[in-house]
């Protein structure tokens, strides 16, 4: 666990029928990251599994309560992440016939679908980068999209 005691995150990547990828856009008050964009999620919390965590971050940054079972373990790593530290990445995907409309941002500017195609008109952050060219290229995402 690093010095400001984050440990693991858990992220939700959830995927519309179009292909797009929820995301997050962080404001200026952001503790880390203001102004850039990333993936919806946070802190796995002391006594709680990453997936319980990923369940817990969906409902409470969109009110979105995604059905048990739902939410698939997608990819796990270890990355160091500078100023911060060690963080462990759980990141859970779903497949999902939700809309912007459908989505009530509680953290953030926003939190909307974004196609691929736009991924390189916007801020990432860097781990988010890594995260989503792995997904793009996942068998997981061309199963989640028909492509």
């Amino acid at each position: 666990m690093s010095a400001d005691g984050i440990g693991a995150v858990a992220c939700y990547l959830l995927i519309d029928q179009r292909g797009a990828i929820l995301l997050q856009e962080r404001d200026e008050g952001a503790p880390r990251y203001p102004n850039q964009w990333s993936m919806p999620g946070g802190q796995v919390e002391p006594g709680e599994t990453p997936e319980q965590a990923a369940y817990r971050e969906t409902t409470e940054e969109t009110e979105v309560v995604l059905p048990q079972g739902a939410l698939s373990l997608w990819h796990q790593e270890r990355r160091t992440v500078p100023g911060v530290g060690e963080v462990d990445y759980h990141l859970f995907t779903s497949g999902v016939t939700l809309t912007d409309a459908d989505i009530t941002c509680h953290e953030g500017r926003q939190i909307v679908f974004v196609l691929p195609a736009r991924l390189g008109e916007l801020d990432l952050t860097e781990s988010t980068r890594h995260f989503l060219g792995l997904l793009l290229a996942s068998e997981r995402y061309a199963a989640l999209t028909g492509s």
